[in-house]
């Protein structure tokens, strides 16, 4: 599985060595596996550690537990996601081109935040949730470019925003219609999907410009 760069770093014990730290990562790297495979609920402390080449008390030193280990992992992930995606509210087919990029080349990564949506909603979501931040950045992005005449004021952002997404994160949510598309489409290629979702978001909200 790709390595994400690691962002938000959660302190590890008192003294701890480049062999701790170490040991951290590969409980970090191990657990990415095991929550895109089995989930939150699925997944197993003891097959994170036996994959970290560590002790199920090793990983307790480093996290509190299943869910503080997936907080610290989806939060470092969607870092990594928006500084690799960058959305220019000018340019929402370009965002969504590099939305379809980022999880063509990491269906794992889908799944992982995909888990969290499905396990972490309604009332057992948390407050300070950084999805929640992440979408009223890029809301407020929206909003200002739709006051400089960027993006077209009839759309509310919230919608925009929601849509883009969608379309962008299509085929990395419908792993079956790759698989059709391989057999069915007039040109199975992955650049052929790539230009659709970016005509798509183009004919919504079409570049300033």
């Amino acid at each position: 599985m790709p390595r994400s760069l690691d962002h938000g770093r959660t302190a590890g014990p008192a003294g701890a060595s480049d062999g701790g730290e170490s040991t951290r990562e590969r409980i970090i790297a191990a657990a990415m596996e095991e929550f895109a495979l089995h989930g939150i609920a699925g997944a197993r402390v003891d097959r994170i550690a036996k994959l970290a080449r560590t002790s199920k008390d090793r990983v307790y030193t480093y996290f509190r537990g299943k869910e503080a280990l997936y907080a610290h992992i989806s939060e470092r992930e969607l870092a990594v996601i928006a500084e690799a995606t960058q959305m220019d509210p000018a340019d929402l087919p370009g965002y969504a081109g590099r939305l379809f990029d980022y999880f063509a080349a990491r269906p794992d990564h889908h799944r992982l935040i995909s888990w969290g949506r499905l396990e972490l909603s309604g009332p057992r979501a948390v407050a300070d949730d950084p999805t929640r931040a992440t979408i009223s950045r890029k809301l407020d992005q929206l909003r200002r470019a739709q006051e400089a005449g960027q993006l077209d004021s009839a759309w509310d952002p919230v919608d925009i925003l929601a849509l883009v997404n969608q379309i962008a994160m299509t085929w990395a949510s419908q792993p079956e219609f790759t698989e059709a598309a391989a057999e069915r489409a007039k040109d199975p290629s992955l650049t052929a999907r790539r230009a659709a979702v970016v005509a798509a978001v183009a004919s919504l909200f079409p570049r300033a410009g």
